[in-house]
This record gives structure tokens, sequence and C-alpha cells, in this order.
């Protein structure tokens, strides 16, 4: 893989962890403190982000720093993340859709809510 296609994939990822927090460009911007273009040339793996607006960003995403940097290619992905959640496997999941995502978070979030 090339350094111009680990950029775009991991724009991709970032874009779909944006789109299953159901936020718009603008706000995952403003939320990540960084600016609305900076973000969507991110997003189109135009730009390569700092470890701390990735950061920012997986603040913003409610998602580890960790995973957001082991898709930049900072962190080995073989390396154990203990304490990950059932949503976070839920978003970080490549063979699902964000669609199917959405609906299992839903799911998921119902029966936390209704066992109190």
């Amino acid at each position: 893989m090339t350094p111009e296609d680990s950029w775009k994939a991991l724009g991709d990822f970032i874009k779909a962890q944006r789109q299953l927090a159901d936020l718009s460009v603008r706000q995952l911007a403003d939320m990540a403190k960084v600016s609305n273009p900076y973000l969507s040339q991110i997003e189109r793996g135009l730009h390569k982000p700092s470890a701390q607006v990735l950061k920012n960003l997986a603040d913003a995403l409610h998602v580890s720093a960790e995973v957001f940097y082991e898709q930049a290619g900072f962190l080995d992905k073989d390396t154990e993340k203990p304490g990950s959640s059932v949503e976070e496997a839920i978003r970080l999941d490549p063979k699902l859709t964000t669609d199917q995502k959405d609906a299992l978070m839903r799911v998921y979030q119902g029966f936390v809510a209704a066992n109190g």
C-alpha cells in the first residue's frame, strides 16, 4: 500500500466514523478544533493529520485515540486493546456498512438502556 493509499484509507475511516456519529464535516471540525476545509482534506486523503489532530478527532467521536493512531500507522494493529467496548467494536468492524453499524448501535444502546 502506498502512503497515498494509507492516507486515503485513514480519511475514509474518519469519514465513516463521522457519519456513524451523525455529524457534518463542519460539526466535527468545530468539535475537534480544526478548520472545516482541513477536515475535508483529511477525509479525502489529501493531508496527513498530526497525532494531536487525530486525538482531537477521536475525542470528538468518542473513540480511543489508539484506534486512530493504528489507522494512521503510528501503532501496530496487532496490539491488544484492553477495555475495548461493544460500541467501539461495532464502529470499527470493516465488514459492516455505516447503516448496519448505525442499526446495531441503536439496538445495543436500547438493550443497555432497558437494563438500567
